[in-house]
């Protein structure tokens, strides 16, 4: 792997996942598809159980996500989700995640959120106290570990 990959220690965030049988396709391995649903397992926990629940009447929704598949996953097992809060918009939150398996990094992700008004069906700012509880986690880069 190159060095300039993502480590553990790129990620401050962390939670689990149970690779389920029903998760791997013909080819014996966990399908491209599931590696999604782990991001968004990572990016659920951060948010809404941890750092920055929305507040009511707006919900995050994803704008953007871009994964980039590293190694091949296999049941069964676990993963761990590493989650890195990379800048704050006026609506967005961009975010870095690595999905490892056995301390093995096997895909990465960059993803886009966006939080909405759920009335309007619009983003709208983040309020300043999740922008303050955010913005002390930012990660510009695995240097910044």
């Amino acid at each position: 792997m190159p060095s300039n990959d993502p480590t553990r220690d790129s990620f401050p965030f962390w939670t689990r996942d149970k690779l389920r049988y029903g998760d791997t396709d013909r080819q014996g391995h966990v399908n491209n598809a599931v590696y999604a649903t782990f991001f968004e397992t990572g990016r659920v926990e951060v948010l809404h159980a941890g750092e920055a629940p929305p507040p009511a009447g707006t919900a995050f929704v994803l704008a953007q996500i871009t994964i980039d598949f590293r190694l091949e996953m296999n049941w069964p097992g676990e993963v761990e989700i590493g989650t890195a809060i990379e800048a704050l918009g006026n609506s967005s939150i961009r975010l870095r995640q690595g999905v490892f398996q056995n301390d093995v990094l096997c895909a990465t992700a960059a993803a886009v959120i966006v939080l909405m008004d759920e009335t309007t069906r619009r983003s709208t700012p983040l309020p300043d106290d999740m922008r303050g509880r955010l913005a002390a986690h930012v990660r510009t880069s695995p240097a910044d570990a």
